[in-house]
């Protein structure tokens, strides 16, 4: 087992937020290192390959929303980001642009290590989003193991290479919506509440608004060339939650 430190990036650009982040998260292990702004957080990303990001939204210059953007086209880190706006707009941007989780301020340090603890214990990919190689059909794991492939019509999802392809082009997914993905294949046709989901991703102990999942789905929905109209790979069932289509 590799017992490399894991990496976090604040950016941040109040300096006592920033200190308070960075002791906490220093606490738990983490090899700390911080941005106060945006245009120097993405070359410090690419330096760095944090597995965890604190991502202020109201930062000078570029702001987080754009941060984000940019940091998912090489970056599969775990995106927490932080704002003081009560409005959801921002935060439901924030998230379609691939943030995995937020955090209104003011906020507790404690919740926010809880929210990143949940989300480390789920599986990292371990390769940047632009250089994952696509697995072909009936493709064997490195233990001779069949590998756990799903299909529905031209959707292929390998739930151990974490890989997906339409039409057999590969479709880059941020951790959150691959994981949301598998959870609906492993039970094909179940519809999922919200809160199944909630807990299946972001575990029983999170709290806050469920529409989480709505904001992530929509944007895995676009992904994979899908719409809420369609429903191919993935139904909405009005007031209970979400199950996959029948991919036609």
């Amino acid at each position: 087992m590799s017992t490399q430190p894991r990496r976090a990036l604040v950016v941040e650009d109040e300096p006592e937020i920033a200190d308070l982040i960075g002791s906490y998260l220093r606490r738990d292990g983490f090899d700390v290192t911080h941005a106060d702004d945006g245009a120097s957080a993405v070359p410090l990303a690419r330096q760095v390959d944090p597995d965890v990001v604190v991502l202020d939204l109201g930062l000078p210059g570029l702001d987080g929303i754009e941060v984000c953007r940019r940091l998912r086209v090489f970056s599969d880190a775990y995106v927490v980001m932080l704002t003081a706006r009560a409005e959801g707009v921002d935060t439901l941007i924030g998230l379609s642009v691939g943030a995995d989780d937020y955090l209104t301020k003011p906020f507790s340090p404690r919740e926010l290590m809880a929210r990143i603890q949940v989300m480390l214990r789920r599986p990292r990919t371990g390769t940047p989003p632009d250089a994952a190689p696509v697995a072909a059909p009936g493709a064997t794991s490195d233990t001779g193991r069949a590998r756990d492939l799903r299909t529905l019509g031209t959707l292929t999802v390998d739930l151990d290479g974490r890989e997906v392809t339409v039409r057999n082009s590969p479709v880059h997914l941020t951790r959150t919506e691959f994981d949301l993905l598998a959870v609906l294949l492993r039970d094909p046709g179940v519809v999922l509440s919200r809160d199944q989901l909630i807990n299946a991703i972001w575990g029983p102990d999170w709290v806050g608004d469920t529409h989480l999942v709505d904001v992530h789905i929509g944007h895995l929905r676009r992904k994979l060339g899908d719409s809420a109209s369609r429903g191919t790979f993935i139904r909405t069932v009005r007031g209970v939650g979400y199950r996959t289509g029948d991919g036609q």
